[in-house]
């Protein structure tokens, strides 16, 4: 039955045949995932337990938002989570980008210099920096960047990070997935490390880590290696697939609260902000992220393993040990590109029968093509697709909020490969 449920979605018997083959190799690789879930899953639920967490919790507020208790357990949720002095999670902060520049902003001052020691930054990131000129960025608040490249291997370039380092570097980011490009995602330990050696040359330096993709692939955070801060946004992996919007700050009390009082106003600060009816969908958007990432890293390496097999080049290897939900695959040709965003968008719940187009996107160089029909919109936790159009072009597959969802936009995108010209 199942068989003749595919073929009825539009799924060849070769290409179920190789999927289902692939899939015998991953056994033990999903039981490992389902292992580090499990693991996550309790300490959320134990952050909730040690919180108190009742039903007055998901009452709405409007207006000032003043006492919204809901809102700030919630904060105290993910400060335990993140095993953080504090935390600021609103729904007022509108994407992943926005939380980066909230806690680069708030935290940075004139006369200040931004490190990055792994290279160029997200795309988006490069006008809130000012790398490419834009109104309001830090360069025009006279904060200095500077930015040291990893090595050929990926390492880290410690003598070049060392000769950075100043009387004015004040903040160190770190972007822990690889954005648009083709270096390694960084794990947890590594980023320890990195952070280590930062702080043993200059010790008030604030360590800030991006991320975005990565929360509940490992069972310890950013947070647990040293970070001052850990950003990133709810309608990715902690989110759960139900955050309608959002970000969040895991860190320092003085750097979340200097974040807080920039995200509204000096001497408001955190007191302030409506929830407007969002935390139901925090609180069980965050009691779910642990699965729900789980099952957008099968899906990452299901797609891995399966273009890896038919000669495509991918990041990470199929065999890889992973820290992220994203998975890279060199395409080669732009025809391919839309072919396999047209899979991922016909396999989509929501705007199945749209086509995906190029288009210029803000905080984008390139075209960016983008497959994403989502209950969310933009919601980079559920399946979704998306690339600059540029050589090599590469595709950045990513999400999933069940696994047989993820199967099924994999499959479906190998098959409008088929469909556009490519031979298994």
């Amino acid at each position: 039955m199942t068989e003749k449920m595919y073929a009825d979605a539009g799924i060849s018997a070769e290409v179920l045949r190789l999927s289902e083959e692939v899939l015998g190799e991953l056994e033990e690789r999903f039981a490992a995932i389902d292992q580090i879930a499990e693991y996550n899953q309790l300490k959320v639920l134990g952050a909730m337990h040690k919180n108190r967490v009742d039903a007055s919790h998901f009452a709405a507020t409007t207006g000032y938002g003043y006492n919204d208790s809901g809102r700030d357990t919630l904060e105290r949720v993910y400060a335990d989570t993140f095993h953080t002095e504090d935390a600021i999670v609103r729904s007022q902060i509108t994407c992943g980008t926005h939380a980066l520049n909230l806690a680069l902003s708030s935290n940075l001052r004139p006369g200040d210099e931004l490190l990055s020691p792994v290279g160029r930054p997200y795309d988006t990131l490069e006008e809130v920096i000012g790398i490419r000129p834009s109104l309001g960025s830090l360069a025009e608040y006279g904060v200095t960047y500077a930015q040291v490249d990893l090595l050929c291997d990926g390492g880290f370039d410690y003598d070049g990070i060392r000769a950075a380092i100043n009387e004015h570097t004040k903040l160190v980011t770190i972007q822990r997935s690889k954005g648009y490009a083709s270096r390694p995602t960084l794990s947890v330990s590594q980023i320890g490390e990195l952070i280590a050696f930062v702080k043993s040359i200059k010790p008030e330096i604030i360590c800030m880590v991006d991320n975005c993709y990565g929360e509940f692939t490992e069972i310890i955070e950013p947070s647990d290696a040293g970070a001052d801060m850990v950003v990133g946004s709810l309608i990715k992996n902690p989110g759960g697939g139900l955050a309608p919007a959002g970000g969040y700050i895991c860190g320092t009390h003085a750097c979340v609260e200097n974040a807080a009082r920039r995200l509204t106003s000096p001497g408001l600060g955190r007191e302030v902000g409506a929830n407007l009816g969002t935390n139901p969908a925090f609180y069980q958007g965050f009691f779910l992220a642990p699965t729900v990432s789980a099952s957008a890293e099968k899906g990452a390496i299901f797609a891995a393993k399966l273009y890896e097999r038919l000669g495509f080049k991918v990041h990470p290897a199929g065999d890889a040990v992973r820290h992220d939900i994203i998975q890279a695959i060199d395409l080669g040709s732009p025809e391919y590109m839309k072919a396999f965003c047209l899979g991922i968008q016909s396999a989509a719940p929501v705007d199945s029968f749209v086509t995906p187009e190029p288009y210029p996107m803000p905080g984008y160089d390139d075209d960016v093509i983008m497959a994403a029909g989502a209950f969310i919109q933009g919601a980079s936790i559920e399946l979704s697709a998306d690339g600059p159009m540029r050589e090599p072009y590469t595709i950045y597959f990513q999400g999933g909020i069940t696994w047989y969802h993820a199967k099924y936009g994999i499959m479906l995108s190998l098959q409008k490969l088929i469909d556009a010209g490519f031979e298994l």
